[in-house]
């Protein structure tokens, strides 16, 4: 069913918000003020391709013992400057997109899958792409450590 939905968001315009992506990582390779943004570049564009069956999870969430503020105040201060120069029209994008993907019947759960990756877009760095499972799994331990 995954596959099903990946290859329905990539012909119902999943390319196109992929292609935004990707100019996005390329624009963060090429200016070097911005090359801190390239792995949350990339890793959103992977997500934006595969949708379905993948997960974006922070790090925080996979890797709780290697917590560190000063790591999440530069991760901050690195998701203000993206909402400045790339996440607002990578927003915009997908959520034109799952306007227009809500519009047919068919495109409703590729549509809802473009609103989520417009809340990701706003605010990408520290997460990771995961599969569904490894992020369940990651979560199900945060909670066994909380509740120990």
């Amino acid at each position: 069913m995954r596959t099903v939905l990946n290859i329905l968001n990539f012909v119902l315009g999943g390319f196109f918000t992929t292609l935004s992506w990707l100019l996005a990582t390329l624009i963060s390779i090429v200016l070097v003020f911005t090359l801190p943004l390239t792995r949350s570049c990339w890793e959103i564009t992977r997500l934006s391709l595969f949708p379905y069956g993948n997960e974006a999870v922070h790090v925080d969430e996979l890797y709780p013992d290697e917590k560190n503020a000063l790591l999440n105040a530069g991760g901050t201060l690195l998701n203000i400057f993206w909402v400045i120069f790339f996440g607002w029209w990578l927003c915009l994008a997908h959520i034109f997109s799952g306007i227009a993907q809500c519009l047919t019947i068919i495109g409703i759960p590729v549509g809802f899958a473009n609103f989520k990756l417009a809340a990701i877009a706003l605010w990408p760095v520290g997460r990771r792409v995961v599969s569904v499972e490894e992020a369940q799994a990651a979560r199900e331990a945060n909670a066994r450590r909380r509740y120990r």
